[in-house]
């Protein structure tokens, strides 16, 4: 039988540095759409980018909350004392708290609240470093998403947790990276191909999905991914690179609702004939003279 989907709402950056929009988003997520976790993110700019990368102008200056990249990035960024307050809320409406870590420095921040989970995003996935440290220090699980992969990287990874005895704590994601993904993109059936190389080794395969809609995370459910990840946010207009990729509340609620639809679904007929189809065959069933 097909276990609960595990729904995580990725709020991300789409706080615009606010506090109490961070608020609503938690609180929305929780009592509306009904998620089983909020997730933000953390990252210590001067740490994770070059020089030359943080003085650059953003890529997309429309989005831009700064005069550089940098001064964008930092514009969104919560302190530590802030994320424990954002966990906090998260403890308040039920829902469990994480965040994904770009760098060392901020895997050990919010190592430090000691969150159920923590998330290694696919850009940094090859930060050894920081895998390493939180395999030695951090004794929760560890979710990790594939996009911008080689298979290589993937095994190497893989066998890192396995060395450190940490790959029952280590669950993998399936993910393209892109923002937003047009549906060819999206490959599903890499899924499968986890599942089948990875499921034994590891707690278990999950999808981050980037793309437009709900349908697609049905499949991915069906195909065996416990856990479902999507981009999050209150208004897809708002300014930001990520609001275009996520879904709004009522999508969202939308989609924790049908997850759980189908999980009912995802059954073996336990009779030949059920109840609900005996009344049905009395009364239509043709019968040979």
């Amino acid at each position: 039988m097909y276990q609960k989907p595990i729904v995580i709402a990725e709020a991300g950056c789409n706080h615009m540095g606010e506090m109490e929009v961070a608020k609503q988003l938690i609180q929305i997520a929780a009592v509306y759409c009904k998620v089983d976790a909020v997730k933000f993110q953390k990252r210590n700019n001067r740490e994770l980018l070059t020089p030359e990368q943080y003085n650059a102008p953003h890529p997309n200056p429309v989005n831009s909350y700064g005069a550089t990249y940098g001064e964008h990035r930092e514009y969104l960024e919560f302190t530590l004392e802030q994320h424990a307050q954002l966990k906090k809320w998260c403890e308040e409406y039920g829902v469990i708290y994480s965040t994904s870590v770009w760098d060392l420095t901020s895997a050990q921040e919010i190592a430090s609240l000691q969150p159920e989970f923590i998330k290694i995003p696919s850009a940094c996935n090859n930060n050894y470093e920081m895998l390493q440290w939180l395999c030695d220090h951090y004794q929760g699980e560890i979710q990790l998403s594939f996009g911008m992969t080689t298979r290589q990287e993937e095994k190497e990874i893989v066998r890192l947790f396995e060395k450190n005895r940490r790959a029952k704590d280590l669950v993998l994601f399936n993910c393209t990276s892109g923002y937003p993904v047009p549906y060819k993109d999206v490959c599903l059936l890499e899924i499968t191909r986890m599942r089948k190389e990875y499921g034994n080794r590891v707690k278990a395969i999950g999808f981050s999905g980037h793309h437009l809609g709900i349908g697609v995370d049905i499949a991915a459910y069906t195909l065996g991914a416990d856990l479902i990840e999507r981009h999050y946010t209150l208004d897809r207009s708002w300014k930001g690179t990520d609001h275009a990729a996520s879904l709004e509340p009522e999508d969202l609620r939308k989609l924790v609702g049908e997850l759980h639809h189908t999980q009912q679904a995802l059954t073996y007929k336990e009779e030949e004939v059920l109840p609900i189809e005996q009344v049905q065959r009395e009364k239509l069933k043709y019968r040979p003279r």
